[in-house]
């Protein structure tokens, strides 16, 4: 089932108040977006408010394993950033705690549901597409135009996406290939696709990187992972996959029981403001934000012109299916050689 993105505006709710600011002076920041962006928006949150941000850049898979390995004796306040499917697990799991800023009314439809499906234990803080993105100089005829494309003998060895434990990026992949084709279907794909991998990424943006520097011919990432490489001067194309493709909805989430809630309920409501969305562009990062007031990045692929599925995240966010999903990809397409 294709369908198309809507965009909703909403109106404007006020922030904490600064006097807020003076009960916490501290907070530690589970970061899964670009290593640039974590940086910017931490030191954006230390300048508006004082409060120092001890920030670690995991990938959304590093992250949600940290967070459940440190169940009980949590020692990160906030996990802000990366797909929203190991978001709603670490929600249905109990390892994140429900909130309702009072941003919520300013928010997108699509990061309103995020928060409503979690039992608002988590919310949308951007949304970007998946796609992939290959590098001209090495691709001169016949451009890959669909999913099926990638399969071509001419690929082969020279397509890298990440690993799906490890990567929220791949994860996503693997549930659009699923609800595309049918579970069983999606894994014969996969399979196919193996030949044509090179390597299997620890972080979901590396395979752009690797062809923006042409040690790859494509990259399976985010479509806006793949712009950001192009704005950067890089010779790469960007592909919304004829087939239809999903979508994240990356979102935020407060660790249940960290050591600073005060602090992170402040960083909670502020990035959600539109102030603190658009620092991504200043980063690099061309998600489309959360806040219907946010300016977004022109760069930034058009979700509306793009065939997104009817993505399920309550289903593929959910610890059941993304465990047994997982599983069968370590056992039939991890142990495949290379």
């Amino acid at each position: 089932m294709i369908r198309r993105f809507t965009l909703i505006g909403a109106t404007a709710l006020s922030l904490q108040p600064a006097s807020a600011f003076a009960q916490a002076n501290e907070l530690v920041l589970y970061c899964s977006v670009g290593e640039e962006w974590c940086r910017a928006q931490s030191e954006a949150f230390t300048r508006e408010t004082g409060i120092n941000v001890l920030m670690t850049r995991k990938s959304s898979g590093e992250t949600f394993a940290q967070i459940k390995a440190e169940e009980g004796q949590p020692r990160g306040d906030v996990w802000w950033g990366g797909t929203g499917d190991p978001h709603l697990q670490a929600a249905q799991e109990g390892l994140t705690e429900e909130y309702r800023s009072p941003l919520l009314a300013d928010l997108q439809p699509w990061a309103v549901a995020q928060a409503e499906t979690s039992g608002y234990k988590t919310v949308g803080i951007y949304a970007g597409a998946l796609g992939y993105g290959y590098n001209s100089t090495m691709v001169t005829e016949n451009p890959p135009a669909c999913w099926s494309d990638l399969l071509d003998a001419r690929f082969v060895d020279d397509i890298q996406v990440a690993n799906p434990n490890s990567s929220g990026t791949s994860y996503t992949m693997l549930a659009t290939m699923v609800q595309l084709m049918g579970e069983d279907e999606a894994f014969a794909y996969l399979a196919q696709l193996h030949a044509n991998i090179s390597q299997y990424t620890q972080s979901g943006a590396a395979p752009i990187r690797a062809a923006a520097t042409g040690e790859t011919a494509v990259g399976i990432v985010f479509m806006h992972d793949a712009v950001a490489e192009a704005v950067g001067g890089a010779p790469i194309v960007t592909v919304a996959p004829c087939e239809g493709t999903g979508y994240e909805v990356g979102s935020m989430s407060l660790i249940l029981g960290g050591p600073n809630p005060d602090a992170a309920k402040i960083w909670y409501d502020w990035a959600l403001s539109p102030a603190a969305q658009e620092i991504g562009a200043t980063a690099k990062s061309f998600q489309v934000p959360s806040n219907s007031n946010a300016a977004t990045p022109p760069e930034a692929p058009k979700l509306i012109d793009i065939k997104l599925i009817d993505y399920d995240f309550a289903r593929f966010g959910s610890s059941e299916v993304r465990s047994a999903l997982l599983a069968r990809w370590d056992a039939e397409i991890g142990i495949l050689p290379k």
